[in-house]
This record gives structure tokens, C-alpha cells and sequence, in this order.
């Protein structure tokens, strides 16, 4: 049985300087109508002028988290897709500015199952949890396998997420 993706004829906005990242990131989501932008001035025109299901976002290279900022205060929920920035850092700075998700470019391949899971939920922050639960073995690799324990942010956030709070 052939099911329908929840994210047909979705709005897509993906920002990344690096032009065959847009080109995979809308190859990826080939049911979706996906917004380009290489830069952060055409990134904020598209934030500015449209509305969108979900937003998927570089930090490097075109201010990220500055677009982060303006993607969550209206309403649109953000992936942060990223390289060069995979860091405890970054990951902190992404919860704390309203991404609803962090994925590592490598892992790209699972941005649909990872926007699926956003659209059916709402874009609430919630699926921060399927996000650890889905990359933890990456993280641990990357970070440790305490990397949780060793920063009380993330071991509160994750507490506050189980609880059914929203940070």
C-alpha cells in the first residue's frame, strides 16, 4: 500500500550557501514546494513574504540563527541542517532560539522522516525527543557518550520534554 507523505504540496523554505545542499535538500523533499535561498538577505525576503510548513536552515554562511530567530517568531518551525557546526555549542544555541530540531548534513537523508514527523505534530518542539532519540548514537559518537550528563542544560531540556513541558 502506497501511503500519501503528510508533507505533499507542503511550503518549504531551505537556506544554505552552499547551492547543491538546496539542490539535495529540494531533491529530498521532491513532494514539497521548496523556496531556495543561498543567502541571508534572500532568506529573510522569503521569511518576510511567505508562509511556511517548516524551515530548514545553515548556521554558517548565512547567519542562521539570526533567520532562526526570525523563522520562530512567526510561527514557522525551523531545522537547523548544518556542517560545520555540529557542536554542543550550536545544539544549545538551536533549543534555546527555537528549533524545533538539529540535524547534521550527513544525516540529511532523514530529513523527510524528520519533517514528516514535524508536520503530523504540529511543529511542536516535542519532537526534540525523536531527535535524540534518532541521533543519539551520532551524538554520542560526536560528543560522548555522557555528553547529556556532562551539560545540565540538555539533561533539564530533555527532562522538561519528557514531562510534556515546552522550554
Amino acid at each position: 500500500m502506497n501511503t500519501e507523505s503528510p508533507l505533499k504540496d507542503k511550503v518549504i523554505l531551505a537556506v544554505d550557501d552552499e547551492v547543491d545542499v538546496l539542490d539535495t535538500v529540494a531533491e529530498i523533499l521532491d513532494m514539497c514546494v521548496v523556496h531556495k535561498a543561498a543567502d541571508y538577505d534572500s532568506a529573510l525576503q522569503y521569511l518576510s513574504n511567505n508562509t511556511y510548513d517548516a524551515v530548514v536552515l545553515d548556521i554558517m554562511g548565512v547567519n542562521g540563527f539570526e533567520l532562526l530567530k526570525n523563522a520562530d517568531s512567526k510561527g514557522f518551525p525551523a531545522v537547523m541542517l548544518t556542517a560545520h557546526a555540529v557542536t554542543l555549542e550550536a545544539l544549545k544555541k538551536s533549543i534555546k532560539l527555537g528549533a524545533i530540531s538539529f540535524l547534521p548534513k550527513e544525516k540529511m537523508m532523514e530529513l523527510k522522516d524528520l519533517l514528516e514527523d514535524v508536520v503530523l505534530g504540529g511543529g511542536k518542539r516535542l519532537w526534540w525527543l525523536k531527535s535524540f532519540d534518532r541521533l543519539g548514537p551520532f551524538f554520542d559518537d560526536r560528543f560522548g557518550a555522557d555528553w547529556k550528563e556532562k551539560d545540565r542544560f540538555f539533561k533539564e531540556f530533555e527532562d522538561s520534554l519528557k514531562k510534556g513541558g515546552e522550554e
